[in-house]
């Protein structure tokens, strides 16, 4: 059926939800920009679906209609396949070398289509559903997908490998590119700043990269302040955080926030 152009509303609607977490972002799709964007800490021993409620039931601006919906799921329950390995039949068996599965685990992946991969994850099924009780229809995809389809792209006409971190509370995600090309993605969860240096420099050492001369690239809820950053500064030459001063007009937005919800953003 033609959508009547005048049932548009040029709004898209984006949640980014994780076992103790729940943010949403509004974007006007004609200007691009952030409209708004709200994070909660949702408690564990709460039901997930009074936290939900709540929420809803708070900001009346999820009850709106949006041309686009789209749930991004913040979970290392995921890992990369080369489009030429590939087999949709197969979903389950990828996982099994680096997540503990279950015969009644749900599969889905996504395609990333320049680069020819394929991110194969466990979402979180029971989000999915009670957002289908609000939503007729909508697209989710995996947290890491964003992320490594947007290293890929940075990476583009570098003819030398790079490193990138998404940095977040109890865990981060490593990706290592060169020239669009993903050599590594992986994801470690940390409890201390010697866990967290210790791994991004085991994996530096695993890739034979020298720190003297690999840059890292921080992404998410960092910044020149934090110990974590200054610790990984001290053992690595070129350390900085992505630069997205030219995003804040784009988006409508300050820097901390672009790079706190770089991926919902990004989404």
């Amino acid at each position: 059926m033609h959508s009547d152009i005048t049932q548009k509303t040029y709004k898209k609607l984006s949640f980014e939800v994780a076992p103790h977490a729940l943010s949403f972002c509004v974007t006007d799709l004609v200007s691009n920009k952030i409209v708004t964007h709200k994070s909660f800490e949702v408690n564990v021993n709460e039901v997930m679906e009074e936290a939900f409620w709540k929420i809803f039931v708070e900001h009346p601006i999820l009850a709106e209609k949006y041309d686009e919906i789209v749930v991004v799921h913040n979970s290392n329950l995921n890992t990369f396949v080369p489009t030429s390995l590939f087999d949709p039949l197969q979903l389950g068996s990828y996982l099994q070398y680096n997540s503990k599965v279950f015969e009644t685990d749900y599969f889905a992946y996504d395609y990333l289509d320049t680069y020819e991969l394929n991110n194969v994850f466990i979402p979180y099924t029971a989000i999915n559903n009670y957002l289908l009780d609000h939503y007729d229809t909508f697209d989710f995809k995996n947290y890491n997908s964003i992320f490594v389809k947007k290293a890929l792209d940075f990476s583009k006409n570098k003819d030398y490998k790079q490193v990138w971190v998404h940095f977040q509370k109890d865990r981060f995600e490593i990706v290592v590119t060169k020239n669009q090309q993903l050599l590594l993605f992986n994801t470690f969860t940390y409890k201390t700043l010697e866990d967290f240096i210790y791994y991004v420099l085991f994996t530096y050492e695993q890739l034979q990269l020298n720190p003297e001369a690999v840059p890292l690239q921080f992404i998410g809820e960092i910044d020149t302040e934090s110990s974590y950053f200054k610790i990984a500064y001290k053992y690595i030459r070129n350390c900085s955080i992505l630069d997205v001063t030219h995003l804040t007009h784009a988006f409508g937005t300050t820097e901390k926030e672009l790079l706190k919800h770089f991926i919902l953003f990004h989404s």
